[in-house]
């Protein structure tokens, strides 16, 4: 018998007459396409079937997680490891078709972890400007005895060119005050008090480690092994695009990047071959035309994980 789930366990799931639903708002694709067609919707394929169907030049942001240089299984698919130069060429051989959906001013972020980073960052290299290495910590995984635990991944922030959207002033931090410096007449300096504590804002880094990876009380949670914190889109969404911009996310899996864009005004495409996870993102998707809560972003700005504003804004961090 299968186990009933904690009292606080808020792990999304799909009944039968959600699945029906659901399934029936998927999009399949048969030939080329038009983006109207698309937008605002979750595409059931695989993107390397889809790839050169989809219309040209649409895209200001693409977020990219594809799966990593491990042994995975994602529902019925699976990817299996390969030496370093072989998932350099296995990524080379789709990566550059997607330029050509990319409008020239466009974003690129891709996600990657020690073992699949170096290969991302040559290919990378070759067909867009490199900007910068964001490491952002994963405080859950399995620690190791002849090992470092692993708990950090990468993401590479690339361009297409030099005339590109960044906004850093919507993706400040706030961070609690350890050392509350003042100036002469004892006034904060570059910080604020509040009845919570004292705060400052500050400029975002290449370091993250303020995010939480889903889990069973987090109602943005589900079966996805490899799930993103929708904290993380909203930094990457709200930093390299503007309301009304499209976001495209080809392998969507159970739909943050869609979600969050949806959340934040953008519009989004998103391309998942799993069925289940294309059905959770509808669903997720469902419950963003309602709630716009991002765990851990409030009063337009990122709180440090755990902070006391943090909880009371998101009831959960």
């Amino acid at each position: 018998m299968k186990r009933p789930a904690a009292p606080r366990n808020r792990t999304l799931t799909l009944s039968n007459s959600e699945r029906k639903r659901y399934k029936e708002n998927l999009v399949r694709l048969s030939s080329p396409t038009l983006l109207e067609t698309i937008q605002n919707r979750t595409i059931h394929q695989s993107i390397f079937e889809i790839l050169d169907w989809l219309p040209s030049s649409f895209v200001d942001l693409l977020f990219l997680d594809p799966p990593y240089n491990l042994t995975k299984t994602f529902g019925s698919n699976g990817f299996k490891q390969q030496s370093n130069l072989e998932y350099a060429e296995w990524f080379e051989s789709w990566f550059p078709r997607l330029l050509r959906i990319l409008k020239p001013s466009a974003s690129v972020y891709i996600c990657g972890d020690w073992r699949s980073s170096a290969a991302i960052q040559l290919i990378a290299e070759k067909y867009l400007s490199v900007r910068n290495r964001i490491t952002w910590e994963r405080e859950k995984g399995r620690g190791a005895k002849r090992n470092w635990k692993n708990c950090s991944e990468d993401i590479w922030f690339c361009t297409r060119s030099n005339d590109y959207y960044f906004d850093a002033d919507a993706v400040k931090l706030k961070r609690r005050v350890i050392a509350p410096y003042t100036d002469l007449d004892g006034d904060p300096k570059d910080w604020a008090k509040s009845r919570e504590g004292n705060f400052r804002l500050t400029y975002p880094s290449n370091l993250w480690t303020d995010l939480t990876v889903p889990f069973w009380s987090m109602p943005e949670n589900t079966d996805h092994p490899t799930q993103k914190p929708e904290k993380l889109l909203a930094k990457i969404i709200l930093a390299s695009s503007a309301p009304g911009d499209m976001i495209f996310d080809p392998f969507l899996g159970s739909g943050t990047t869609a979600v969050v864009a949806k959340k934040l005004g953008r519009c989004y495409v998103g391309v998942e071959t799993e069925l289940d996870y294309c059905l959770y993102a509808e669903k997720r998707l469902a419950i963003a035309a309602r709630d716009k809560t991002i765990q851990g972003f409030a009063e337009g700005v990122f709180w440090e994980r755990n902070s006391l504003q943090a909880q009371q804004a998101n009831r959960q961090e």
